[in-house]
């Protein structure tokens, strides 16, 4: 199989021990290479830059999971043992101790960021502002954790957007029926159910933000019971 400086993706085969090229063509693994399961970006990348290996991934809806890279054992072995030396000395250690301060440190001030941004998008009016407060705190935990895969997590989109996708994507799923709907399995049917309560709940913010006597079994008031009182960040 033809190689180049940046090798294609390959989707699992029909078989174990069988890859996919994006053209088609099913190719069976090498004797004597080993699966390298995902989960250590350093290990991988240490592989694939120490000779011929082969990506695979798998295509679910809109999302792609890695599902590990093929190559010779005998070139995962010495990676390992390269890679354990490495990560056996203290200044690895230190090393790694910084880098996970630098991450959650970036991390605390994304979770501030995104909460003001939601809370800004909120624009709740002063009789609700103790709510806003909430429901900001409960869409922001529940959208900012690393790998959580939710749309607060992507760069493509300004904060904002993102905000104010994460909280109609939170309203969805605590202020309405949307998990337990019968959806018709029809091309375009769960987009445009989502759009349509999309826009119930963007009524229903319009509501407190225009200072709105709100019932005590609103949706979201109900939905906000769940979830502990915390105080403005």
């Amino acid at each position: 199989m033809r190689t180049n400086d940046t090798p294609p993706t390959f989707a699992p085969g029909p078989t174990p021990n069988s890859v996919r090229a994006p053209d088609g063509t099913v190719s069976t693994i090498p004797e004597g290479w080993v699966l390298v399961p995902p989960g250590d970006a350093g290990l991988t990348r240490r592989i694939r830059a120490a000779g011929e290996s082969w990506s695979v991934a798998e295509k679910r809806g809109r999302k792609v999971f890695s599902r590990g890279v093929w190559a010779p054992a005998a070139t995962v072995d010495a990676v390992k043992v390269e890679l354990e030396a490495e990560r056996s000395t203290e200044s690895y250690a230190r090393r790694k101790k910084a880098d996970a301060g630098r991450r959650e440190k970036a991390q605390t001030e994304y979770v501030e960021e995104f909460w003001i941004a939601v809370r800004t998008f909120l624009r709740f009016s002063a009789p609700h502002a103790e709510l806003a407060d909430r429901l900001a705190r409960a869409v922001a935990d529940h959208a900012t954790p690393v790998g959580s895969g939710t749309v607060a997590r992507t760069k493509r989109i300004p904060v904002e957007q993102r905000a104010e996708a994460a909280v109609i994507a939170w309203m969805r799923h605590q202020t309405t029926a949307y998990d337990s709907m019968s959806i018709a399995r029809v091309k375009g049917k769960r987009r445009e159910v989502r759009r349509m309560l999309a826009r119930r709940s963007q009524e229903l913010l319009d509501r407190y933000r225009k200072g709105e006597a709100i019932p005590e079994n609103c949706p979201l008031r109900k939905a906000l019971g769940a979830f502990p009182q915390s105080g403005a960040a």
